[in-house]
């Protein structure tokens, strides 16, 4: 199920920058609304339901409050750097956020059958799982943003590799297929070691890609080749997450913990889109008069992406350790 999200992403790729270099790019955004209500469409008649029930009115008010939360802490995250980072919309933004997240955390402790069972999720395997799944969201985008701006720069910068969208696209394709291959590798790690070991070499290998670019990242060859070692690293971890998350929670828990897993990996996707930004906007040279990003700062943000995922595996070895498969049948 976690290697779908590359195979997604490796036709994305090429084929969003096909519509955006024949048609307005707007079409992208009305192409992924029908997109989404198709796969409504196919799950209300595809999709079986789950024989689990939890009985219980669905919590409106908590999910406005999760959402206005999260708009109020994210916008200045992805906004700050335009608006300026000790601005008055910047500051007050992350100030409500503060104080809506407070109140709603107050109001889901207080909620018999709350959106998110905040007691559940702080424990420490669903906490840290969590922790790190920010991490190699953060690791993951950093990769998303900075590569295809290297492929498409013009060789004038010195760096750039003057690749159209379409072809920087079918370049970073493998890094998504990759992801599909793997899988039944990762099913393979989490059954023999565990989902613990699974994520901490998922994350490791992120590092080791982000490694690899650093030092070679002069043709587009090299560029794929770590771009598929770092996919390798997202198929693998985020295979190990829901597995984490299944093995920490009540059963009846499974799908609110399981969705705030995935809101956490696009919490650092965003927080990532933010930093990166900030940082290549920052780390510049001047090309035919026009500030471009430096190679200096594409290294940097490799660096910062590699940090990242280096923290995911510090916060995976603090989530506490599970009976493996092998195990449990010999117990």
């Amino acid at each position: 199920m976690s290697a779908t999200l590359g195979v997604g992403g490796a036709i994305g790729l090429p084929v969003a920058a096909l519509v955006a270099e024949n048609a307005d790019w707007h079409a992208l955004f009305w192409t992924a609304a029908g997109l989404g209500l198709a796969c409504a469409v196919l799950i209300l008649t595809v999709v079986p339901e789950s024989p689990l029930r939890t009985p219980a009115p669905f919590d409106f008010f908590g999910a406005f409050g999760l959402a206005a939360g999260l708009l109020c802490l994210l916008l200045p995250v992805v906004k700050g750097g335009t608006w300026g980072w000790t601005s008055a919309p910047t500051l007050g933004f992350a100030a409500a956020a503060v104080v809506v997240l407070v109140v709603w955390g107050a109001y889901q402790l207080r909620r018999r059958d709350p959106l998110v069972d905040l007691r559940v999720s702080s424990r420490r395997p669903v906490l840290f799982t969590n922790l790190a799944s920010i991490m190699v969201g953060f690791a993951l985008y950093a990769m998303a943003l900075s590569f295809p701006q290297l492929l498409q720069a013009p060789a004038s910068t010195g760096y750039g590799l003057g690749q159209s969208m379409v072809e920087s696209g079918l370049t970073l394709a493998p890094n998504g297929l990759v992801m599909m291959l793997l899988s039944p590798v990762s099913a393979r790690l989490i059954a023999r070691f565990g989902p613990r070991p699974t994520l901490m070499s998922g994350a490791l290998v992120i590092a080791v890609g982000y490694a690899f670019a650093i030092v070679l990242m002069d043709n587009a060859l090299e560029l794929i080749t770590a771009s598929v070692i770092i996919g390798a690293g997202v198929g693998i971890a985020y295979a190990a997450m829901p597995a984490l998350i299944m093995g920490s929670v009540p059963v009846t828990e499974t799908a609110s913990a399981n969705g705030l897993n995935s809101l956490m990996r696009s919490v650092g996707t965003a927080v990532s889109s933010a930093v990166m930004a900030a940082m290549l906007a920052q780390l510049t040279i001047t090309v035919g008069g026009l500030p471009v990003p430096s190679l200096f700062g594409f290294r940097a943000t490799f660096a910062v992406a590699a940090f990242a995922a280096l923290a995911g595996v510090v916060l995976a070895a603090l989530v506490p350790r599970t009976r493996t498969a092998p195990e449990l049948v010999a117990a």
